[in-house]
């Protein structure tokens, strides 16, 4: 007798088990059956926020359903992250975020309500962006050693904007100072595009940014180009030397934008969103569009960007553990 009921208590189970499994997957058959939400997490028109509206749109045409950007700016980026972790895990809300920035942003201010093997579901690295060496057009200065020694001759007096504390621009500042000795103040925004503007308008000195978002000011000559952070010339902006080319070898950074979705997503679901962002990365427009602007469209599996995000987490901890960078 008592054989018996295990035996059907095990078979109840079995049944059970397979009529989830078929719930679950007729739902990701179905997705998305409503609008889904991609997180900013910082203001608009920064690098995240302009390949989410592209995206965006483009998802929203081959889906019928509406991509909702939300910017949720703020704390250097943990505000949007959070929001994220805390959604539903059912692919319908998304965070279009800086990885190294997330990474960073988690490594050093999120430690006790984010973990970032446990509540992220990466999807893609949608593109990588070179960073771009700027100033003001009143700093007298036109090439990287004349940035550095120029910092270096007025301790303190360079105001170096930045995305926001943590930020991958912002790291790319604080190696470079580490480098060279340089005293510069930091004065953080709430993304790319409120650096850039900072910049621009003269209420701050020298910034590095995303090339995504910063290619317009120098074009219009409201930022002075210095340099470029990739290892070769970038084809949108052949004039830019690099840093290498500058007398400043292996100093290379840059911002990679991608799509993460809550831990615990189904598999399923974050396979079609990447392979439904990989198919429009690599439209002939959208892959040109990407490119002009300075951005290499990427499209990378979720197994990779898996991957990807353990080599940042690795790296950045790194980074982080150096006592000349951890106060900055």
């Amino acid at each position: 007798m008592k054989a018996r009921l295990i035996a059907q208590r095990a078979c109840l189970l079995a049944i059970a088990a397979v009529v989830c499994a078929g719930a679950v997957s007729a739902a990701d058959m179905t997705y998305p059956a409503k609008p889904i939400r991609m997180i900013i997490a910082n203001v608009a028109g920064g690098t995240s926020d302009i390949l989410a509206r592209v995206l965006g749109a483009k998802l929203t045409e081959s889906w019928g359903q509406q991509i909702i950007v939300d910017n949720r700016p703020g704390a250097s980026g943990l505000i949007g992250n959070e929001l994220l972790v805390k959604a539903p895990p059912d692919g319908y809300t998304l965070l279009m975020a800086d990885f190294g920035s997330t990474t960073t942003t988690v490594l050093m201010h999120g430690k006790a309500s984010i973990d970032l093997q446990r509540d992220y579901a990466p999807v893609t690295i949608v593109s990588y962006s070179p960073h771009l060496l700027c100033v003001h057009p009143s700093v007298p200065a036109a090439t990287v050693k004349a940035v550095i020694a120029l910092a270096k001759a007025q301790p303190g007096k360079l105001n170096f904007a930045t995305a926001g504390n943590t930020t991958a621009p912002h790291w790319a500042g604080v190696m470079l100072a580490a480098r060279y000795g340089i005293d510069w103040t930091y004065i953080p925004g709430k993304g790319g595009a409120q650096a850039v503007l900072d910049v621009a308008s003269g209420q701050a000195d020298v910034l590095f940014n995303g090339m995504l978002a910063t290619l317009p000011l120098v074009k219009s000559g409201k930022l002075k180009l210095i340099a470029i952070t990739s290892a070769k010339r970038n084809a949108a902006l052949p004039e830019a030397p690099t840093f290498a080319e500058s007398g400043v070898p292996d100093f290379i950074t840059g911002s990679w934008q991608g799509i993460l979705a809550p831990g615990k997503t189904p598999p399923d679901i974050v396979a079609k969103i990447q392979a439904e962002t990989h198919r429009i990365l690599f439209t002939p427009d959208i892959k040109e569009k990407l490119a002009g602007q300075g951005a290499d469209a990427m499209g990378t599996t979720p197994a990779e960007t898996v991957e990807f995000m353990r080599r940042e987490r690795e790296r950045m901890s790194k980074l982080i553990k150096d006592s000349a960078l951890q106060n900055r």
